[in-house]
């Protein structure tokens, strides 16, 4: 039980500008997260995950976990932000009170007595050549960690930076400012062509009609960088951005981010069905489906990554809806890499082995017509073999990454014909 004389630090945690709870560290190492009282009080309290439910009581670290650890870099960022800030690598605590200013979502993780959004925004304009050297430190100082006024936050192991994206100028979103889009550079020669991989993937679900987040290419100084616009954004007519809030299903289903993938622990496409269907989405039905696209999406494309936190949930005011698709490749392209799926797909050990009766299997574990799931499939992938990279309005860099798509749709649907 949490005891107030024995906080040693604290948190706040702020949904926008209303506190929301709080999370502390306690004398003897033990963690917890509370939510504030006026807010359990007032008619517009909603839970900031659906794994912490709103109550008086307390939640201990293992509760509390999934869900803080998942606004967290991940893996060899955060192996290299621990690194560059002086803190313990396994740190939760320490490293949202360093960098959880501007996570995923609406919160923002500050210390104990630090004021949320500003009223005046604090944006720093970045030329060119500031943009590159900010682009060549990222691989050894993820997110800018340690930088004067800025306390950013992404979770995954790809290096990225929030940044705010206007007019073609990019602009670093300091002091609790809210970003607007994500830089996704390419810098790694193992995943040499990622940028246009990942580009040609989600224009392609989107001329599909699967909802997925906006990208661009851009160079910066023969550096192709992708950039996502923030679909936990919103813009309004006078140009002032508010903070949606959304959380992946790891962190929804109380798994921490080291079980993201099936083979460790984590949620199965059923355990996320089960919570769309049970109440959870206010719209289950279209949410199913839309869910439902997706996994066959990121089978047709090659996506053995498309684990439990590259799906989330999205929160705006009453309406709790699946968030668009994000971090969509086709890790085939890349032969030496695992084809173990992230989620499997009625069994299947290989994205590149997925059957009929896995298919059939996949139906039956998800409670939904195999003859309706054959029929998506079916035109899902004969709208891909329909499309050309001029009709996506892709650079040439993509063709290889298409044909590869369109090859594997062609299997697809004589597997499910």
């Amino acid at each position: 039980m949490a005891r107030k004389d024995d906080v040693k630090r604290s948190l706040d945690v702020f949904w926008g500008n209303t506190l929301v709870g709080s999370y502390e560290l306690h004398m003897d190492g033990s963690e917890f997260y509370t939510y504030d009282k006026n807010y359990l009080d007032s008619k517009d309290a909603a839970p900031i995950s659906y794994s912490l439910p709103l109550r008086p009581t307390s939640f201990n670290r293992r509760q509390l976990r999934p869900f803080f650890a998942g606004l967290l870099p991940e893996e060899i960022q955060r192996q290299r932000i621990a690194s560059f800030l002086g803190i313990a690598e396994k740190d939760d605590f320490a490293m949202l009170e360093a960098i959880g200013g501007e996570c995923a979502g609406a919160l923002m993780i500050l210390p104990r007595g630090s004021k949320p959004e500003p009223a005046i925004k604090s944006l720093v304009l970045c030329s060119e050549e500031k943009l590159s050297e900010i682009i060549k430190s990222l691989p050894y100082r993820p997110m800018m960690a340690g930088e004067k006024g800025l306390r950013l936050s992404l979770a995954g192991a790809q290096s990225k930076l929030p940044v705010v994206y206007n007019e073609g100028k990019f602009y670093l979103p300091e002091n609790g400012t809210p970003s607007t889009h994500i830089l996704k550079p390419e810098l790694s020669e193992w995943f040499n062509g990622i940028v246009y991989n990942e580009h040609c993937c989600m224009k392609l679900a989107n001329a599909l009609g699967i909802p997925v987040a906006e990208t661009q290419i851009i160079e910066v100084e023969d550096v192709p960088c992708l950039v996502v616009k923030r679909y936990d954004r919103s813009i309004d007519g006078s140009g002032n951005v508010r903070r949606v809030h959304q959380e992946d299903f790891c962190q929804a289903l109380g798994k921490v981010p080291e079980q993201k993938y099936q083979s460790d622990g984590g949620p199965l496409a059923r355990d996320i069905i089960r919570l769309l269907r049970n109440g959870w989405s206010t719209n289950p039905a279209k949410d199913i489906l839309s869910f439902v696209d997706l996994v066959i999406f990121n089978a047709i494309i090659g996506n053995a990554d498309a684990h439990a936190k590259n799906y989330s949930m999205l929160y705006d005011g009453a309406a709790r809806r699946l968030a668009p698709g994000y971090d969509l490749v086709s890790t085939v392209c890349w032969p030496a890499l695992a084809t173990a799926p992230a989620m499997k797909i009625g069994g299947s050990d290989s994205i590149n082995s997925i059957l009929s009766g896995h298919w059939r299997k996949f139906a039956e574990e998800i409670n939904i017509s195999e003859t309706a799931l054959r029929s998506r499939i079916e035109s899902l992938c004969s709208s891909i073999l329909t499309e050309t990279y001029e009709n996506l309005s892709l650079p040439e860099k993509c063709i290889d990454v298409l044909s590869t798509i369109q090859h594997r749709a062609a299997k697809f649907t004589k597997i499910v014909s």
